[in-house]
């Protein structure tokens, strides 16, 4: 028992953030544990998959500008029909059962890049009748330094109109932060690329979302 009068003096508990442990446990074998028959992770989509296969990468800065190159990142997804692989999704139309939605890997401790093989989602109903969300691919970050996993979205640079109509983009009103949700598409050996860089604070902070 800690004596009453002695609480006021006692020093604060040092916080822990995420360190190297959730590569061990999260994406094992990036950490050089190759320890699961299937690991799931960076391709979500299989042979029997519905929609157009695209890539999306980028890298994720910190508030001085540096690689953050042990950061984990995961992402959530609608199919190509504009449905979540999840009961709670009840949506009218088809599901497509052969696409996961969801994805999990780690940035590449040389080059900071992470990356994932997916297709591009479909637009979904907004909540409470606000009009359609424009297509759209939500992430969730975790690395040392952060207390709390930051929670953000990807918007595609070539659905202008659509992401024009998104209620959730309309909520950030200054257009120069708005455009830290758009990704850029290029194309490589025939197919799409959107590369979507994330910058945790500093110059051009990416937009995340209390949730």
């Amino acid at each position: 028992m800690i004596p009453h009068d002695t609480l006021g003096y006692l020093p604060e508990t040092p916080s822990q953030t995420a360190g190297p442990y959730v590569h061990i446990g999260l994406i094992p074998k990036q950490a050089g544990f190759d320890i699961f028959a299937n690991n799931l992770g960076e391709a979500l989509f299989g042979p029997d998959t519905e929609g157009e296969r695209i890539r999306i990468e980028g890298r994720i800065f910190d508030g001085t500008g540096a690689l953050v190159r042990d950061a984990l990142v995961e992402i959530w997804q609608a199919d190509a029909h504009g449905r979540f692989d999840h009961p709670a999704d009840r949506q009218p139309g088809p599901r497509d059962a052969g696409f996961r939605g969801w994805g999990r890997t780690g940035t590449d401790f040389e080059t900071g890049l992470w990356a994932f093989e997916t297709i591009k989602p479909g637009r979904i109903a907004g909540r409470s009748g606000h009009g359609r969300m424009a297509p759209h691919i939500s992430l969730w970050i975790v690395a040392r330094g952060i207390n709390l996993g930051l929670a953000t979205r990807l918007y595609f640079g070539d659905e202008a109109e659509a992401n024009a109509e998104d209620p959730v983009l309309r909520i950030v009103e200054q257009p120069d932060r708005r455009r830290t949700l758009i990704a850029t598409p290029s194309l490589r050996d025939g197919g799409t690329v959107y590369t979507f860089d994330i910058r945790l604070q500093g110059d051009n902070e990416t937009v995340f979302f209390d949730i």
